[in-house]
């Protein structure tokens, strides 16, 4: 039991630890709102990854905050050249969505089960208030190399075969990979 709780702790530290980097890093990478904006997001981002690590769920209510979070943050950036901006985010937001979508009813379609949940769809949405066109792609790069690589390393050390069924929280991959590229588009800029 001891284990247990040392394990819980650590994972504790080390998340809480990730929080307070990514803050840093986010206040760092972008001067005044924008950076308290993308810190937010981090935070969001931190919290959608863990709770779908250890829930396999997506929580809509911060879904939906970092929508519009993303949304606010480009409309106060933007104020005097809107509504284009917001309305192009919009297009983005809708298109990624749009592609999760396809793919999760795709997968549907030629396995005869589910392989990615809606909460993973609606999120791809959100990289959309966030990330520009350029950025989008490399969110999910980074999310998808990311849940390989897991992948991969916990079948070395546990020398099991890969189990083609077993469950993967890609949000827990994706929400992060949204802030990366958030911070990478930042840094380019």
């Amino acid at each position: 039991m001891k284990d247990s709780a040392w394990a819980r702790g650590a994972a504790t530290g080390l998340i809480g630890a990730a929080g307070v980097l990514a803050i840093g890093a986010s206040l760092w990478a972008a001067t005044g709102l924008a950076g308290f904006a993308g810190a937010a997001l981090a935070l969001i981002a931190l919290s959608i990854a863990v709770i779908d690590w250890r829930l396999l769920i997506v929580p809509d209510e911060l879904t939906a905050l970092a929508l519009t979070l993303g949304l606010a943050d480009l409309s106060y950036r933007n104020w005097n050249a809107m509504p284009a901006p917001a309305l192009e985010a919009l297009i983005r937001c809708a298109a990624m969505a749009g592609v999760f979508l396809a793919f999760r009813l795709g997968y549907r379609r030629l396995r005869g089960r589910e392989g990615m949940g809606l909460g993973d769809v609606k999120l791809a949405g959100v990289a959309g208030a966030w990330l520009d066109w350029a950025s989008l792609p490399i969110s999910v790069e980074i999310a998808a190399l990311s849940a390989l690589g897991f992948v991969v390393a916990r079948q070395a050390v546990s020398r099991q075969k890969i189990d083609p069924l077993a469950k993967l929280p890609f949000g827990a991959f994706l929400a992060p990979a949204i802030w990366i590229a958030w911070l990478l588009a930042r840094w380019w800029n």
